[in-house]
């Protein structure tokens, strides 16, 4: 039987109500209250219309700015404050059940791409309904060369051959470098952040394996080479292929937009694999958790009802066309770009939403970038690397 959407803290409180019919219920509560970032903003204002449209429910959208819609909601839910819902990234989901904020909901998983579940999935449970996904795929200016590379050598080979200034770019940081970036690389060595279950990932890091090692020695090599500038930004390599300049770029859908606009003729294709396993990205996901201690939880399961419908979520992709959470509205996509960072994050990872990935960022970027360099030797970097995230994990 198809599951529908039901939240844990709504059962005493639908006991309670049971003599209340839709109309009176939506009458005599709410409106509900949506917490984005700016990104979001005007999205989330189409779609709170459409749904009040339909179930004649308000929902004030209230725009917070960046890590704000998370944070502020951790400290203030537990008061009885905050809004009702929020519409954030997976990554922040160990920290809202950690701080016990939110509770794990029912909903309607057959319809959902695998991995968008998975994503917001936390110690087996579920706890939101996501709806839209992105992941880095490899951009390629169709101007300049046609190749489909399957490996990173066949890549650079194919950019050096048509006869661009940068064979190919990859965001970093001068300082912290950018292991978000260069972790489809990682883990085609078989070096993944952490080590996962049935229930997911655990926090045993995969990363201190042999293929950690392998990786760290490639990353000094390309650095030697010439294959991978640790001096081009994100600004820069975008600037860079906007001006014609680069025939690959490992980006996302933030930067595609632009060089649509500005004339570019490009495509996405699958990251190719540097250490001879899949070169999967980080994938993250676009989700709705609800307080558990909002006083409309009956509106509250409504809407998560209306977004976890086909209804909910074809509007969500026109109203913020990322690549979609349903398996349906994503195999109907038309756009080739989206269609193509579609192909590109199969089998990707979701980021981990687990607390200690603050450990790992703590270390795993300077140390990638001082590898880069040559400041520091790929075995005793990388192992000192390792040993330091066990060391903050467990302090912790």
């Amino acid at each position: 039987m198809r599951k529908r959407v039901f939240l844990a803290f709504v059962v005493t409180t639908m006991l309670a109500l049971a003599g209340c019919s839709d109309a009176a219920t939506s009458a005599s509560y709410g409106p509900l209250t949506l917490w984005t970032d700016g990104v979001r903003f005007e999205a989330m204002k189409k779609l709170a219309a459409d749904f009040e449209s339909q179930e004649q429910i308000k929902i004030n959208v209230v725009m917070r700015e960046g890590d704000a819609v998370t944070d502020d909601f951790v400290q203030q839910v537990p008061s009885g404050k905050g809004p009702d819902l929020i519409v954030t990234a997976h990554d922040g989901l160990g920290k809202l059940v950690e701080n016990g904020v939110v509770n794990p909901v029912d909903i309607p998983t057959e319809g959902f791409r695998p991995e968008t579940i998975k994503a917001v999935t936390y110690d087996g449970k579920i706890y939101g309904v996501p709806y839209a996904s992105e992941n880095l795929g490899l951009v390629r200016n169709d101007e300049l060369t046609k190749a489909e590379p399957k490996t990173f050598a066949e890549m650079i080979e194919a950019g050096r051959a048509s006869g661009a200034e940068y064979p190919f770019v990859i965001d970093q940081d001068p300082e912290l470098g950018d292991p978000y970036h260069m972790y489809p690389f990682q883990n085609s060595f078989g070096a993944p952040v952490f080590k996962s279950d049935k229930f997911g990932y655990t926090t045993e890091l995969g990363m201190g394996s042999e293929g950690g090692s392998k990786f760290a020695h490639w990353l000094a090599e390309q650095g030697k080479n010439g294959s991978i500038d640790a001096h081009i930004t994100g600004d820069k390599s975008k600037q860079l292929f906007l001006d014609g300049k680069v025939a690959f770029q490992v980006t996302g859908p933030w930067n595609t937009s632009a060089y649509k606009q500005a004339g570019r003729h490009i495509t996405v294709l699958p990251i190719p694999s540097a250490g001879g396993q899949k070169a999967a990205p980080f994938l993250g996901v676009q989700v709705f958790f609800a307080s558990n201690k909002t006083s409309n939880p009956i509106l509250v399961r409504k809407f998560f009802d209306y977004v976890a419908s086909k209804r909910g979520q074809q509007k969500l992709f026109e109203v913020d066309p990322r690549v979609p959470a349903q398996k349906q509205i994503a195999q109907n996509m038309t756009d080739p770009v989206l269609k193509g960072f579609l192909a590109a994050g199969k089998g990707a990872a979701p980021m981990p939403a687990l607390p200690q990935m603050g450990s790992v960022w703590k270390f795993w970027g300077a140390t990638e970038l001082n590898i880069l360099t040559g400041k520091q030797d790929p075995d005793q970097g990388w192992q000192k690397m390792i040993a330091n995230i066990r060391n903050e994990m467990e302090a912790k």
